[in-house]
């Protein structure tokens, strides 16, 4: 009988273990950005906006923090994401940058999966986030890398493949340099519709990638080693498209 009461107690506990762990990753980390109603848009309504819920996937409290202004800073540490409390298929994004570091990295994730990879990124589309420095920091047997690699660069990440509008092996470099340098801040339009993505820096569309192989799953904002901070993140959603099930990300609890 004791072995029995054991036995029910040791699964009560371990199923109250799993409820606790449910209920945290359900716990948003902190509140940034504005979705903002197509229809109000294009009637030409007010909309303040409904504040965007982010969740950890595998950074730390520590990690961010939102600023009285209402930015966003990373301190880059742990290496990893956050991701939104939705999927999303078809959007526009308007987010606005500034690294505080020399030779930062950073970037934002599309249609992500948001489960960790072996170097702790999930699949998706990066859209790369790189200080200017960053070519003078990894220059190689004096080979420095372009300046077009550093803003905007767009590209597949884990199970993700897509094509690229401007080849640099199996990513799509931006064909004009238009980021400005640390403690300057950046701005990117992002249009994501049926699997293509158009990136615009600064007031120019710039770079793009197409036939992605997800096109629905979570937006995650990356912290990679370096401090930087995010502004004005709106984000207005479109109509859906046609897809089936195998390109879209699982849903997460």
């Amino acid at each position: 009988m004791n072995k029995n009461i054991k036995r029910i107690v040791g699964a009560i506990c371990i199923l109250l273990i799993c409820v606790n762990d449910s209920l945290l990753a359900q716990i948003p980390m902190f509140e940034f950005g504005k979705a903002i109603s197509f229809d109000n848009v294009s009637s030409g309504k007010k909309d303040k906006g409904t504040p965007l819920k982010w969740f950890d996937v595998n950074t730390s409290k520590d990690t961010w923090k939102v600023q009285k202004d209402g930015s966003l800073i990373t301190t880059g540490n742990p290496i990893g994401v956050v991701r939104s409390g939705k999927q999303y298929e078809n959007f526009i994004l308007h987010l606005e940058w500034k690294h505080n570091e020399p030779g930062g990295n950073s970037g934002v994730f599309i249609w992500s999966t948001a489960v960790p990879n072996e170097n702790r990124l999930p699949s998706g589309v990066e859209v790369q986030i790189l200080e200017l420095d960053w070519v003078k920091l990894n220059t190689r047997d004096g080979v420095v890398p372009p300046i077009a690699y550093v803003h905007g660069e767009l590209f597949g990440v884990g199970s993700v493949k897509t094509a690229t509008d401007n080849p640099r092996g199996d990513r799509s470099k931006s064909i004009e340099n238009r980021a400005k340098g640390r403690g300057e801040w950046n701005t990117y339009d992002i249009v994501c519709v049926d699997g293509v993505i158009k990136l615009s820096v600064n007031g120019k569309f710039v770079n793009g990638i197409s036939k992605s192989t997800l096109k629905k799953g979570y937006i995650c904002l990356e912290a990679e080693g370096a401090e930087l901070e995010f502004r004005n993140f709106r984000l207005i959603e479109l109509a859906p498209g046609v897809s089936s099930p195998e390109q879209a990300a699982k849903l997460l609890p």
